[in-house]
C-alpha cells in the first residue's frame, strides 16, 4: 500500500507546505506551522463508485430574486444588498473592540423584537457577559435566544432540531470539532467548522453570520477558503478612539460590493448615521489654507470628505510623506506631477495628507481634491468654501473623467455647496452633465489650470 504524503498547514495564513520548517516563507511567522491531520484526497485502496448524471437546464429562466430578510438596521441592509438572504452565509471581519459583537446583537435583538426566530451563540463570552452588553443597549428584554457553546458537535444537534431565522456564531475561531486533532482557531479547524456550519445553514434555510478575528496586517484570520465559501463579507473598519465606523461590503453574491455602511459609536451601541457626508464636514472650517472637499462615491453612495494637506519647511535630510485614509504611493506620483507639469517645488518640505473623519478613500477621483489641498497649502490660499473637487490625475497632468459625476454634484448640491471643479468633456458627443440647479460647473483640463488660479488669488491678495 502506497504511503500517504503528509501536508504542512500555516496556521497564521493557511499556506501548505510539503515539509514541517520552523518559520513560514509565505507569512513570516514562527512555529505557525502543523501537520494536517485531515486527508481529503482518497486512499489508493478506495474503490470508485459509478456516479449519477448530472441534469442539465436551459440558461432562460423565471427563477424570482431571493427574499430578503430586514435586519431593522438600515445600514447593515445597504451593505447586504437589501437584508439577508435566506440559507445564506455572511461572515463579518473587524479588529478586537471595533463594535463586531455590539452590532450583531443589536441586530440579533430588533430581528427577534420584530418576530424573527433568532439564536445567538457565543464562543468568547458568557450568557451573563451578554446579558450585561444587551442591557447597556437597552434591548435586556429582547426575545432572542442565548447559547454559551465551542462544541461544533453538540451546536449542530440544536440547529438541526431548533427552527430560526438567524443564527449567530461568535466567533468561528472560537469553535471546536472534537474529530479533528488540533486546537480551535487553527486552519483545520476554522476550515471544518465553517465548512460544517454553512451545510447546516443551507439545509435548514437560516442565514448564519460568522464572526471572524483579523490579523495583524489586517485580513481575516484562517484559511482564504472561508472567505470563498460563504456568501458575504463584511470589513469593519474605524479607528477605537473615533467614534465613527464604517461596514463594507468586500464580498456579496446578492448585491454590489464596495457598499458601505456608516455607524456612530455611542454609550448606548451603535447608531446609524443616515446622512454621512454632513457628519463628515461637520467640523470643517472653510477658511483654512489646505483644505478642500471631495465629491466621493463609496458603492453607490456618494460621499463628501474633507481633504486635508499641511506643507512644513524641512531644514535638511530626506522630506517626510505621511498619508492616512489615502494611499501613499499615490501621493508621492501626484507630488512628482506638481513638480515636473506645473513647476511648483515641493522637494523641501514635508508633506502631511489627511482625509477627515476616518474613512479610507480608494478611488482615483480623488486626484483633484488632493492637488488642490496641496495647491492651496503651498500658495497659502485657501478653496472656495462653496466648492467641491473630483477628477482622476495622469501622469502627463491632465484631468480625466470619472464615473456617476451627476451622483456626486447632486449630492454637494443637497449639502448646499454652490460650485463643483470637475474635468473637462473632451470627448466628442459626450452627453451634458445635468448638474443640479443652482450649481455652478468649473471644468478645467490640466493640473496647471489650477494651479494657475490659485497663483492668480495669491497675487491679487
Amino acid at each position: 500500500m502506497a504511503k500517504s504524503t503528509p501536508r504542512y498547514l500555516c496556521a497564521a495564513c493557511g499556506a501548505s507546505f510539503a515539509k514541517w520548517s520552523g518559520r513560514c516563507e509565505a507569512c513570516g511567522e514562527w512555529n505557525s506551522i502543523a501537520e494536517d491531520p485531515v486527508e481529503l484526497r482518497p486512499g489508493p485502496a478506495a474503490k470508485a463508485t459509478p456516479g449519477r448524471a448530472v441534469g442539465f437546464v436551459p440558461l432562460a429562466g423565471s427563477a424570482a430574486p431571493p427574499p430578503r430578510i430586514r435586519t431593522g438596521i438600515a445600514e447593515l441592509d445597504r451593505v447586504l444588498g437589501g437584508g439577508l438572504v435566506a440559507a445564506s452565509a455572511v461572515l463579518v471581519g473587524g479588529d478586537p473592540g471595533i463594535g463586531k459583537s455590539t452590532l450583531l446583537l443589536q441586530v440579533a435583538a430588533a430581528m427577534a423584537e420584530a418576530g424573527q426566530e433568532v439564536l445567538y451563540i457565543s464562543g468568547e463570552e458568557s450568557i451573563d457577559q451578554i446579558r450585561l452588553r444587551a442591557a447597556r443597549l437597552g434591548v435586556p428584554a429582547a426575545p432572542l435566544r442565548l447559547a454559551a457553546a465551542v462544541n461544533l458537535r453538540d451546536i449542530a444537534a440544536a440547529l438541526e432540531t431548533t427552527p430560526a431565522a438567524l443564527v449567530v456564531i461568535d466567533s468561528i475561531q472560537t469553535m471546536w470539532l472534537d474529530s479533528i486533532d488540533s486546537a480551535p482557531g487553527t486552519v483545520t479547524q476554522v476550515r471544518a467548522a465553517s465548512f460544517e456550519l454553512i451545510r447546516l445553514a443551507k439545509s435548514r434555510g437560516f442565514a448564519l453570520v460568522l464572526v471572524g478575528h483579523v490579523t495583524k496586517e489586517g485580513a481575516l484570520a484562517g484559511p482564504r477558503v472561508v472567505e470563498h465559501m460563504v456568501d458575504a463579507v463584511l470589513y469593519f473598519e474605524g479607528d477605537r478612539g473615533h467614534q465613527f465606523r464604517i461596514l463594507r461590503g468586500v464580498k456579496n453574491r446578492f448585491g454590489a460590493t464596495d457598499e458601505i455602511g456608516v455607524f456612530e459609536m455611542t454609550d448606548r451601541g451603535l447608531a446609524e448615521v443616515a446622512n454621512p457626508s454632513a457628519l463628515f464636514l461637520a467640523e470643517r472650517r472653510g477658511n483654512i489654507a489646505g483644505s478642500a472637499v471631495f465629491a466621493g462615491l463609496e458603492g453607490t453612495r456618494p460621499v463628501l470628505l474633507e481633504v486635508q494637506a499641511l506643507l512644513a519647511p524641512n531644514p535638511g535630510g530626506a522630506p517626510r510623506r505621511s498619508v492616512i485614509g489615502w494611499d501613499g504611493g499615490r501621493l508621492s506620483m501626484l507630488l512628482a506631477v506638481l513638480e515636473t507639469r506645473c513647476g511648483l517645488r515641493l522637494g523641501a518640505s514635508d508633506v502631511y495628507l489627511n482625509v477627515a473623519g476616518g474613512l479610507r478613500v480608494g478611488e482615483p477621483a480623488a486626484d483633484l481634491a488632493v492637488a488642490a489641498a496641496l495647491v492651496s497649502a503651498v500658495t497659502d490660499q485657501p478653496t472656495s468654501p462653496g466648492m467641491v473637487y473630483f477628477g482622476e490625475v495622469g501622469l502627463s497632468g491632465e484631468v480625466r473623467q470619472v464615473a456617476q459625476a451627476e451622483a456626486r454634484l447632486k449630492e454637494a448640491a443637497k449639502l448646499g455647496f454652490d460650485a463643483a471643479c470637475l474635468p473637462r468633456r473632451v470627448a466628442r458627443g459626450a452627453r451634458a452633465l445635468a448638474a443640479p440647479s443652482g450649481l455652478r460647473l468649473d471644468e478645467i483640463g490640466h493640473l496647471s489650470d489650477l494651479v494657475a488660479r490659485f497663483a492668480a488669488k495669491a497675487g491679487a491678495a
